[in-house]
Formats: structure tokens, sequence, C-alpha cells
């Protein structure tokens, strides 16, 4: 009898363990990541979808060609790295991490020379499990910390936040309590030349 309930509770031990690596795999955070990871290598040009409010002074991103280049992804910890070039500006780097709790975005800023930006690595983790198409990024403390640093308040509340729809656009967002939007839309249909390496990168 005893050898009959011990074989019954392994049964259930890992019947438990495989039901929970199947939840892991199901998560929306591993459904985005591996939407991603299949434009692994592939740039896509981008456009501006919402800028609010307009600003007074002059963009950096008007009239410029807008390129995301899904460029890193070999990583083992599921880092995928997207260079986001604005014309000849290769500065721009979004990195999106696997957590254990769901994704992390961090923008790495880098000046021609591969110096870090005064201002790089700020973003956050997702607040919630979000969904396969879309991951939101609250400011984490570290980058609220660096932003009153350099005087930059009005991203102290910052929101940023990614959508992909498989085989036809991924989109770039950041928004505030205020109204601020910007958001840039690319096109996953139409591959385009990839760009050069970001500032920084090792080739």
């Amino acid at each position: 009898m005893k050898r009959v309930l011990l074989a019954f509770a392994g049964l259930s031990v890992a019947g438990c363990a495989t039901s929970s690596t199947a939840a892991s795999s199901s998560m929306p955070a591993d459904a985005f990541l591996s939407a991603l990871e299949a434009h692994c290598g592939k740039a896509y040009a981008g456009r501006i979808t919402a800028k609010q409010p307009a600003s007074a002074t002059p963009d950096p991103f008007e009239s410029k060609t807008l390129v995301m280049h899904v460029r890193g992804c070999d990583d083992p910890t599921r880092e995928i790295r997207i260079p986001f070039h604005v014309g000849d500006d290769r500065s721009r780097t979004w990195v999106l991490t696997r957590t254990p709790t769901g994704l992390r975005l961090k923008h790495d800023h880098r000046h021609q020379d591969g110096q870090p930006d005064a201002v790089t690595m700020y973003g956050g983790d997702t607040g919630d499990a979000g969904t396969a198409q879309r991951q939101a990024f609250p400011v984490d403390a570290e980058s609220v910390a660096m932003f009153k640093r350099e005087g930059l308040n009005a991203s102290l509340n910052n929101i940023w936040a990614m959508e992909l729809v498989p085989a036809k656009t991924f989109v770039y967002e950041l928004s505030r309590p205020n109204g601020r939007l910007f958001r840039v839309e690319f096109d996953l249909t139409t591959p385009v030349e990839p760009p050069p390496a970001p500032w920084g990168a090792d080739g």
C-alpha cells in the first residue's frame, strides 16, 4: 500500500512540475519574446504614428529615416538588443530581457565614440503579465533617480510599451499621465537592408 501511495505521490509531483513548466513557457512574456526572436537579424523601417503634444522645438525624428534592427539574440538569458537608428544617429539601443517575473526594458544610449551617455540604461520592468502582443514598462526607481539627477523631471512618470503583431507590425511607445504620447510603428511585412552596428557595439 505504501508503495502505491509513494508511486502516486511521485506521479503527482511530476505532473505538477510538467504543468508548471508548461505554464511558464506559455506566459505572455515568453510568447512576446519568441515572436520577436523570429525576426532576429532583420531590420524594418518605421514611421511616427503619434506625437502628442506637438513639439515647439526642432524634432530630432522629423524627416529622418527610422529603422529598428533585431540584432542581438544569442544571449542564453534571452536578452534581445534592438538598435533604433534615427537617420545617421546610431546612439540608441533597446535592451529587452526576460526576468523571473516578466520582461525588462532598458535604453542603452551611446556617443559616437562608444562611451555611455550621461542618461543611459533607463527603463523599467513589466508591472503585470501583459499579453503576447503588448508589454508595458513603468519607469523604475533607478531611472527616476537618474532623471532627477539630470534635471529630466518630465520623465519621472514615463511608461514605455512595446506591441508586436506577428508578421505585421512592431510598435515602440512612450506615454506619460500628462497626455504625452509618442509612438513609432514598424512594418514587419517588408524587411530593409540592416544598418551598420550601433555605436559602442563590438561589430
